[in-house]
């Protein structure tokens, strides 16, 4: 049974926005998880947070209690296990959608993403449907990055521009704020996928419904405590199922050729 631990609802939000939710999935970060929490609340004080742990072993969720006990804008959601941080991300926008937020946040619990650069996002996030946190863009900074992460990345992202046809940098970028209005018009039912070919195929979905996607220059750090959680696995999933994306999208845009279908595209600011 999934549990959720949610305090009184605050009924302030961000301006040009509304209430808003940064998701942060969570497993064994006991070290990670109060530390971030505190950087979101102070770098945007009008966010609430949701974390949504898979029943860590660690400790990490009885902590989220204690943190949301202690703070009205933390609830927590209490998952039966590690079911993968696709899954987290998609019960955390079932969660918000439920309560009526109008824009959630994805983050990581390791640091990585800067909560500092929050406010940016969400500025830009006034204007548009989706808002990417960048690491390829201009004014984008990586810190203690090993050179081996940094070519996957690089190449990764290459590699999903050309083969899916999005102008997106930084598909594979786990910092976003989604509009709910976004998510709806995105095929949620549809996603099966987890770590980075989760975060591209939300990106391929969001493109394909039209929605208005930007980007913006973030500071991103190799996490320094705790395990990555990336695996041979995840990065041979995402290859896969990138290849397959790229054949399907090639063959529906030959047939609405051959049958005269107009094709979506995706607005820009």
């Amino acid at each position: 049974m999934i549990q959720a631990t949610e305090t009184t609802r605050p009924a302030t939000g961000v301006p040009g926005i509304g209430r808003v939710l940064v998701v942060i999935p969570t497993y064994n970060e006991v070290d990670n998880v109060a530390a971030i929490v505190d950087r979101v609340r102070r770098a945007a004080p009008p966010v609430e947070v949701l974390i949504a742990d898979d029943n860590s072993p660690d400790g990490t969720g009885a902590l989220a209690d204690a943190l949301a006990d202690a703070d009205a804008r933390v609830h927590v959601l209490h998952r039966e296990g590690k079911q993968g941080l696709g899954a987290a991300y998609l019960a955390g926008f079932a969660w918000a959608r439920e309560r009526g937020y109008q824009a959630v946040v994805e983050m990581d619990a390791d640091g990585s993403h800067a909560p500092e650069d929050l406010p940016a996002l969400l500025q830009a996030a006034r204007d548009a449907d989706v808002v990417i946190g960048s690491r390829w863009t201009s004014g984008a900074r990586l810190v203690n990055w090993p050179l081996r992460r940094l070519l996957l990345s690089r190449c990764g992202n290459l590699y999903a521009r050309l083969a899916l046809g999005m102008p997106v940098a930084d598909a594979t970028g786990g910092y976003r704020v989604y509009r709910l209005s976004a998510l709806d018009a995105i095929d949620l039912a549809s996603v099966c996928s987890q770590g980075y070919s989760f975060q591209v195929e939300l990106s391929r979905l969001a493109h394909r419904a039209g929605v208005r996607i930007v980007e913006v220059p973030i500071t991103f750090a190799e996490r320094e405590r705790g395990e990555s959680k990336m695996s041979p696995r995840i990065v041979a999933e995402a290859l896969w199922r990138i290849t397959a994306w790229g054949v399907q999208d090639r063959r529906q845009a030959v047939r609405r050729s051959l049958h005269g279908t107009p094709t979506g595209q995706v607005r820009w600011p």
